[in-house]
């Protein structure tokens, strides 16, 4: 039979290994060329592995194996024909019934006869046994005696030889009167011991996606390679929500989607960051390579995991065009789609950790980014405004950077920058 070999491709430069993460053929199913049979787990994206004959299907590897580029991964048998391919002798005959047991046969003595059971050796008769007085034993006298006084023989100290109870002893017993038995004194109610509480004490065991352990193994990284500290402030976003609430019915009429934080977020960063290019610079090696435009990564939560698909050029898009492309890749990574061109490069990462409802944290650096921003919960705080208080919706700001490449007053005032365009979108809009 002819039988092509199935590999597993080049997927990228830096792809060694991929995880057979779900065949999507059965081992046996006759399949045609171009097929998706399994899917491939990468460090960054899922994709399907097409058949590249037509035949049946022969596993080689199993779900959950970690696979070398290059190396096997199944077999098409393309000389079977689809319906026909071998399943095993479908018309065996039925296995003979099998007989039914014998009944058992009396065990055979080794000489050949039947042995036949022994009889129980009789119990000796105890008139056979000879009357011995052992200590405490009483006498004949003695025994009538405290019979008649309803003693028992336990309870008298013979004197007799060898500790035999005498006649004597009896008498003496008979006459002296037993000291009367202590009364039983009453026991303190002993408080019933609690219940031990009985829960579930069950574990399981599940191995690691290849996204979860590159992650994992990311972040580490990012804690131990850099030198990563993080400045906080406070941005007031009343005019933002502002001037949603007054444009957002045109905007989504013109354009087709709402406009959101993050959009508004986005461009205040990319501005800032063409003015302060440390903050969107990188290490490579003893360089330091600084960007003259601004891809943002944008953290997306999946069932697989965080990615980071950059959105690119965010200095030359407007608004409607950044909500766009947020989205496509948003709806892309929730399916599993995103391709290996769409998940590499950018120079700054803005997480949104307010959407589940995170107060403040420290996001950890998007190596080899510099610097990342943190958006949080927008609470309504009271808040002091030209000496009175008032009720504003506020939001935390968290800016984690790269020491080596960022000052810690670089840092700051990129911030402050931030917060002030935020606060006033005018000059945003304007360009100031």
């Amino acid at each position: 039979m002819a039988i092509v070999e199935m590999k597993v491709p080049v997927i990228g430069e830096s792809i060694t290994e991929v995880t057979l993460s779900k065949w999507l053929k059965k081992d046996g199913e006759f399949v045609n060329l171009d097929d998706p049979i399994c899917e491939f787990e990468s460090d960054k994206a899922t994709l399907e592995f097409p058949a590249e004959a037509t035949g049946k299907l022969i596993h080689v590897a199993a779900e959950g194996d970690d696979i070398a580029i290059g190396s096997l991964v199944a077999k098409i048998d393309t000389a079977a024909q689809n319906g026909t391919a071998a399943s095993g002798n479908a018309t065996s005959e039925a296995a003979p019934a099998a007989p039914a047991p014998a009944a058992a046969a009396p065990p055979v003595h080794p000489s050949g006869a039947e042995a036949k059971p022994t009889a129980a050796a009789p119990a000796a008769s105890p008139l056979e046994s000879k009357t011995t007085y052992a200590e405490g034993h009483p006498s004949p006298a003695a025994a009538k005696i405290l019979k008649e006084s309803d003693i028992a023989p336990a309870s008298v100290q013979g004197t007799g030889k060898d500790g035999r109870i005498t006649k004597e002893d009896a008498q003496k017993a008979a006459t002296t009167p037993a000291p009367a038995a202590p009364a039983p004194k009453a026991e303190a109610p002993v408080a019933a011991a609690p219940a031990t509480p009985t829960g579930s004490r069950t574990e399981d065991r599940k191995k690691m996606s290849r996204m979860r352990r590159t992650i994992a193994k990311r972040l580490v990284s990012a804690k131990n390679n850099t030198a990563m500290l993080t400045t906080f402030n406070e941005v007031d976003l009343t005019e933002i929500m502002a001037l949603r609430e007054k444009h957002q019915d045109a905007f989504v009429k013109k354009y087709g989607i709402k406009l959101g934080f993050m959009s508004l977020f986005a461009k205040a960063c990319a501005k800032v960051l063409l003015e302060m290019p440390d903050v969107n610079a990188m290490i490579d090696g003893e360089d330091i390579v600084y960007h003259n435009y601004v891809d943002i990564s944008i953290a997306i939560s999946t069932p697989n995991g965080l990615v980071v698909p950059p959105v690119h050029n965010v200095e030359s898009l407007n608004f409607a065009q950044i909500e766009l492309k947020i989205k496509e890749l948003a709806d892309k990574a929730r399916k599993g789609e995103l391709t290996l061109e769409e998940m590499s490069g950018g120079t700054f990462t803005i997480t949104n950790g307010g959407i589940f409802g995170s107060m403040l944290s420290t996001p950890i650096l998007n190596e080899p980014q510099s610097a990342i921003l943190g958006m949080h919960n927008i609470i309504q705080r009271p808040v002091a405004v030209n000496g009175q208080v008032e009720i504003r919706p506020m939001m935390y700001l968290a800016l984690s950077y790269d020491h080596r490449v960022i000052d810690g007053s670089t840092s700051v005032t990129f911030l402050v920058r931030v917060k002030k365009l935020l606060e006033e979108p005018v000059t945003l809009l304007l360009d100031l």
